[in-house]
C-alpha cells in the first residue's frame, strides 16, 4: 500500500441515471487518451455516467507502472468516489493494465456490479505461459471480455476461452481482426472513434 495519501486525477461524465462505469487507463497511456475519452462520451450518450481515473505512477509522470497495491488502492478510492457522486449500481472496466488492475481489486473485495475488459492483457505477448490468471475463477460479479482476435496478449485465443470457461459468470465479445488497441489491419480509424465503437458491447453488458 502507497505510504502516504495520493490525490489522482478524475473526469466525471453525467448519464440519464442508468448506472456508473469507472474507467481505467491501460500501462502506457493516461485518462486523457482519446481511445478513452471517445469511449466513455459514447457511454454518456447511451445514458450511463462515467468516471475516468489515472493511476499514481501516470499521476506523477511516470510511463512504467508502480506497484499492484497502489493500483488496487487507487480502484477502490475510484469507486468509492463514483458512489458518492451517483447512487444507482457501478460497473468497472479498464483498457489493458487497468481492466487487470480492477479485477485483482475485485478479486481481494472491492464490490462492484460487474466487470468489462477492453483488452486483457493474459500474458506478456510471445510468452502464452506467463499467465495473470489465477484470480479470475475467484470473481462471483458478472465478467466481460472484449478482445480483439488478433491481440498479441491473448494468443492462442483459445487459451483465453479455456480460462473463461472456469469463470463463474464471463463471456467474450470478439473483435474481429482487431489488435491489443483494437485496430484493425486495412481499416484506419481515430482513436476516439474505436474507443466509441466498443461502448455499446459495454452498455448492453451492463443492462444485460
Amino acid at each position: 500500500m502507497p505510504q502516504s495519501a495520493v490525490t489522482v486525477s478524475a473526469a466525471w461524465g453525467d448519464g440519464d441515471g442508468r448506472g456508473t462505469i469507472v474507467v481505467a487507463h491501460g500501462a502506457g497511456a493516461g485518462m486523457v487518451h482519446p481511445f478513452l475519452v471517445g469511449f466513455t462520451d459514447a457511454l454518456n450518450a447511451l445514458g450511463f455516467s462515467t468516471l475516468r481515473f489515472n493511476f499514481p505512477y501516470r499521476e506523477q509522470g511516470r510511463r512504467m507502472p508502480g506497484p499492484a497495491a497502489h493500483a488496487t488502492a487507487a480502484w477502490r478510492a475510484a469507486v468509492a468516489h463514483a458512489r458518492e457522486m451517483s447512487a444507482g449500481p457501478i460497473w468497472a472496466t479498464g483498457k489493458s493494465y487497468g481492466g487487470r488492475m480492477a479485477s485483482m481489486a475485485v478479486a481481494e473485495g472491492l464490490e462492484v456490479d460487474g466487470l468489462a475488459y477492453l483488452g486483457y492483457p493474459l500474458h506478456p505477448p510471445g510468452s502464452p505461459e506467463k499467465l495473470r490468471a489465477d484470480h479470475l475463477p475467484l470473481i462471483a460479479v458478472p465478467q466481460l471480455f472484449v478482445e480483439g482476435t488478433n491481440d498479441a496478449f491473448i494468443q492462442p485465443v483459445s487459451q483465453l476461452e479455456d480460462i473463461v470457461a472456469t469463470c463463474q459468470d464471463a463471456r467474450i465479445a470478439w473483435i474481429e481482426g482487431g489488435g491489443h488497441s483494437f485496430e484493425v489491419k486495412g481499416r484506419k480509424r481515430p482513436a476516439d472513434e474505436v474507443g466509441a465503437s466498443l461502448a455499446p458491447l459495454v452498455a448492453g453488458f451492463a443492462t444485460r
